[in-house]
């Protein structure tokens, strides 16, 4: 038998090889996968949708959406919303309730045994000194004596058996937020983004079916998943980052509708650049699973 073979059977050390087989093969140990081209969005594709934008727009964040499929999260986010605060309430007036019954109770025993020592002083003392003696003669052992019958529940007993309480509904957010970026998304803030298209005469190819779709708005340069680009938010315009540090950071201008920029009116477009590099996107994909100790 070889020494130094894939599939050897009688080397004394676990091998890495021999490890990632039985992973595959059982499920054990954490599994790990790096994404491929194919699995990266495109930079005009919306992020819920992941198909080329028809109406697109873009957060200050630089995420873009489609309008519609946009729109409809939202809506979709206020209505699980409204029903999150409404079972909320829900519980709160539950708990509510139970407190008053609570101490409406607690006020009816407290009554009652007013009632009882006023009109029977005898036995309370007798009672008063039982307690006292229990007191006296020292904790017992007995896992029964007293209250423990109650902390030790039986589950062949029905009425000690331990009950679950029912799951605790939190505060929800009353906020929507942005399922890409996390912060708060008003409908006010999106801005129409206005991609040029490449002009290549080829009206006979579908729009999703070509590699170059669109091109710089200042300089025609083809827009890419490996091309940095930016909207401007005066004209909803696409260009190059190399466009905004050469030309437009100069004066300042919008090129397309001649209004003056700021720093916040270039918005940075998001993209998932290549298979091979990422640009803010997590390429790996982990998944823990039970762990094999030998």
């Amino acid at each position: 038998m070889t020494r130094h073979a894939r599939n050897c059977t009688a080397g004394t050390v676990y091998t890495y090889h021999e490890r990632k087989k039985d992973t595959a093969a059982s499920g054990y140990g954490s599994q790990k996968l790096r994404f491929g081209k194919d699995s990266v969005k495109d930079f005009d594709c919306c992020c819920l949708t992941l198909q080329p934008c028809k109406n697109p727009v873009v957060t200050p964040q630089g995420y873009l959406y489609d309008k519609e499929a946009i729109l409809e999260y939202i809506l979709h986010q206020k209505k699980e919303i409204a029903r999150k605060i409404k079972e909320f309430e829900k519980q709160k007036n539950k708990v509510e309730a139970e407190m008053k019954e609570l101490a409406k109770a607690e006020q009816e025993s407290q009554t009652s045994k007013f009632v009882q020592q006023e009109t029977n002083p005898i036995s309370s003392k007798h009672a008063a000194d039982k307690s006292a003696e229990a007191s006296a003669a020292g904790p017992s052992v007995s896992n029964m004596n007293g209250t423990r019958s109650k902390a030790l529940p039986s589950f062949w007993i029905p009425s000690l058996t331990p009950a679950a309480a029912p799951t605790k509904v939190e505060k929800p957010d009353e906020k929507v937020r942005c399922p890409m970026s996390g912060q708060v998304l008003k409908l006010k803030d999106l801005i129409d983004v206005r991609f040029t298209p490449i002009n290549d005469r080829d009206n006979k190819t579908s729009l999703i079916k070509k590699s170059a779709r669109y091109v710089c708005a200042v300089t025609n340069d083809v827009l890419g998943n490996s091309v940095p680009c930016a909207v401007l938010k005066t004209s909803g315009s696409v260009v190059t980052m190399e466009c905004v540090e050469k030309i437009i950071k100069k004066d300042m201008v919008d090129p397309i509708s001649g209004k003056k920029l700021t720093e916040k009116d270039i918005i940075p477009l998001q993209r998932g650049a290549t298979g091979f590099t990422g640009t803010g996107v997590n390429l790996q994909a982990s998944k823990a699973g039970p762990s094999l100790q030998c």
